[in-house]
């Protein structure tokens, strides 16, 4: 079963995120309160899997969800693998894959404190197109 580990928001942008209970989706924003709400149309809500971060807890570095400054760390669900347009239901709300990795910027803090980034390759970006709110432990469901 897919499930939302994690979910995380920070105040700034290019920083490490820090995991809340519950976050606000909000439709074409993202997530109420975090530094990257509203800023981009097709990168609104980040997304990695704790399995992709566990390759790098392999080589033995401690990391945490959020670390890679993902929005929701999942686990069960092979991100890297789903087409753009894809739709998920991540507990209230439904969103749409949008963009597959990123590129990234020099001076980033995760890539400075874990030496390198699993975030270019394997993570991905949605964008809400239902609200509402999302927990740690919520289901996500591949919608057909």
């Amino acid at each position: 079963m897919a499930k939302v580990v994690a979910i995380n928001v920070s105040d700034k942008k290019g920083t490490i995120k820090h995991p809340v209970e519950e976050a606000n989706f909000l439709v074409d924003l993202g997530i109420e309160n975090d530094a990257h709400c509203g800023l981009d149309d097709i990168r609104q809500v980040s997304l990695l899997a704790d399995e992709s971060v566990d390759t790098m807890r392999d080589m033995g570095m401690e990391l945490e969800a959020g670390m890679f400054a993902e929005n929701i760390t999942t686990q069960g669900i092979e991100l890297k693998t789903l087409p753009i347009g894809t739709k998920l239901q991540i507990g209230e709300t439904i969103q749409e894959v949008s963009k597959i990795g990123k590129e990234c910027h020099n001076g980033c803090e995760i890539k400075q404190k874990t030496g390198t980034c699993v975030m270019p390759t394997e993570g991905i970006f949605t964008k809400v197109i239902k609200g509402g709110i999302v927990r740690p432990g919520d289901k996500i469901i591949l919608i057909k």
